[in-house]
């Protein structure tokens, strides 16, 4: 006698189904991820409104300009201190004139405007204050013989031009009679102060 197999054992309606394993959750971050930026996009743009950071310290602001070139023109300074002296020999022998004195702070005067037109127009050049010395000596000279025409032409009918130009050797007698130490000092005094001033005036 044939056996039939059993039919397979049906799970039973009150078994209960194996669970099947769930995903764990991730945990979300809350920080959005950045934007990809482009290659030619700077990394840390500045914000707006950002002051931008100070200089190094001992870092200059900006280049120093460059100093201007030292004047140098010898033959502007002599002609200057040529019309100089013409000038100052002129108002010097009038002052003696007037006065009948030979006034230091006058001779100061001849020399000062000497080296200051030889300074300030002739620039740097190392001729110009010993020329500026050398030129208050002759306007210094001139200027007392100028003072003594004009105080020769209040004593005598003549007057200052015709003493001046037409009895010139007379003026120079004249001099020499009056002239005295003091005389030679006013000489060395506007020397002096013409020098210094050419070179402390030039440009």
């Amino acid at each position: 006698m044939t056996q039939s197999a059993p039919p397979p054992a049906q799970p039973s309606a009150q078994q209960p189904a194996e669970p099947q394993p769930q995903p764990e959750p991730q945990p979300v971050d809350a920080t959005p991820s950045p934007a990809p930026q482009s290659a030619d996009a700077a990394p840390y743009a500045p914000h707006s409104g950002a002051v931008p950071p100070p200089p190094a310290p001992g870092a200059p602001y900006g280049a120093a300009p460059a100093p201007a070139p030292a004047r140098n023109n010898l033959g502007l300074g002599l002609v200057a201190a040529f019309v100089a002296a013409v000038v100052a020999g002129g108002v010097y022998g009038a002052i003696i004139g007037l006065t009948k004195h030979e006034i230091g702070w006058a001779a100061v005067g001849v020399g000062f405007l000497i080296g200051l037109a030889a300074g300030r127009l002739g620039g740097r050049n190392p001729v110009l204050p010993v020329a500026s010395a050398v030129l208050s000596l002759g306007s210094v000279y001139i200027g007392q013989l100028v003072g003594e025409a004009v105080i020769g032409a209040k004593e005598t009918p003549l007057s200052f031009s015709e003493l001046f130009f037409q009895h010139f050797d007379v003026i120079q007698q004249a001099w020499k009679a009056d002239a005295d130490p003091l005389t030679f000092v006013f000489f060395a005094i506007a020397a002096y102060v013409a020098f210094s001033t050419a070179r402390k005036t030039a440009l």
